[in-house]
């Protein structure tokens, strides 16, 4: 709301999600707008994109673009799995606490087993315990059949690549298979200044979900499949699952639009820097602290309760959906 005297108007911190999408993804719109084209991804626009992916993470990749970031989490999840199967991931992560059961949906069955990790991110030896305490093999039991890690985490916290690649060893060396929650991927590889390529499958990712939404899209996400053999029943999960568009273009030109010119990787650059100046500056007034370290465009701040109910007042957006009634937190 705006205060009369000053003319003063609060600003939005609610989430990358209430953001516009840039003049650049509605401009792709526009253009892909101009005429007829194939349906159902035999567009020119998605066969594009698909070379651009392939140039990007230097790399053949199959390409799956979808509206959202939970159909992108629980179409490639159950690619990588059966119904009888198991697969773990970070107890924070959002395909276990706002995906309302979507990749156990999709998959048929496969039960997710959340497990615990500081500053949001899986823990090796966490997940080592859990699959030497496994069943592999035993007709009884749910088999372990995929991880998924986040990057950036829920947490607003990156894994190094010697971090992906000890998990990708475990993993693989179980015989199974590793997805990665990229909603943030390009505040990731923004912040850390490594190649895709090295986050991605060089570090051992079989398949991941590649957000634009958070990053200039308006809706639009993509599973990537570095796994040819996981990319075979993908067309056909889509599909069943109705998140083949059949005007697939206008997502795929919405992707293309960030990966033009690495657009992508300067407006997460900015996202980045937009949040560590924010937290510095939050840190300054002596009467906040950090709940985890700022190192992507999420921040979580713990503040007095009279300051939340000052800024609110002030027009000020950001959730609050953290707060307990012990604690004064709010997610940024």
């Amino acid at each position: 709301m705006d205060r009369p005297q000053d003319n003063f108007a609060g600003a939005s911190f609610a989430s990358d999600n209430t953001a516009p999408a840039t003049p650049e993804v509605m401009e792709a719109l526009s253009t892909a707008n101009r005429g007829p084209q194939p349906a159902y991804g035999a567009d020119e626009i998605t066969a594009r994109l698909e070379r651009r992916f392939a140039e990007l993470f230097e790399h053949d990749v199959a390409v799956f673009p979808v509206a959202t970031g939970t159909a992108a989490n629980a179409l490639a999840l159950s690619a990588c799995t059966t119904p009888w199967g198991l697969m773990y991931s970070h107890r924070l992560a959002h395909v276990n606490e706002h995906e309302a059961g979507a990749p156990e949906f999709y998959s048929g069955g496969t039960r997710l087993v959340p497990l615990d990790g500081p500053n949001g991110k899986l823990s090796l030896d966490a997940l080592k315990s859990e699959l030497d305490a496994a069943g592999f093999g035993v007709v009884h039991e749910s088999q372990p059949q995929a991880v998924t890690i986040t990057q950036a985490s829920e947490a607003g916290t990156l894994y190094r690549l010697d971090e992906i690649r000890a998990i990708a060893d475990l993993v693989h060396g179980r015989g199974m298979t590793l997805h990665m929650d990229g909603a943030r991927f390009a505040n990731a590889a923004a912040g850390l200044g490594t190649a895709p390529a090295d986050l991605t499958w060089r570090a051992g990712i079989d398949i991941m979900s590649f957000g634009a939404t958070k990053n200039g899209a308006l809706a639009a996400e993509a599973v990537i499949a570095f796994d040819p053999a996981l990319a075979t029943s993908l067309a056909f999960r889509r599909k069943r699952a109705g998140h083949l568009l059949s005007k697939q273009r206008y997502l795929s030109a919405q992707i293309e639009a960030g990966l033009i010119d690495g657009r992508w990787l300067g407006w997460a650059r900015h996202a980045n820097a937009m949040a560590q100046h924010l937290a510095q500056g939050l840190t300054a007034l002596g009467v906040a602290t950090l709940d985890f370290p700022v190192e992507a465009n999420e921040i979580f701040v713990r503040l007095p309760e009279p300051v939340i109910a000052g800024l609110e007042a002030d027009g000020f957006a950001f959730p609050t959906a953290a707060r307990r009634p012990t604690s004064s937190s709010s997610g940024w």
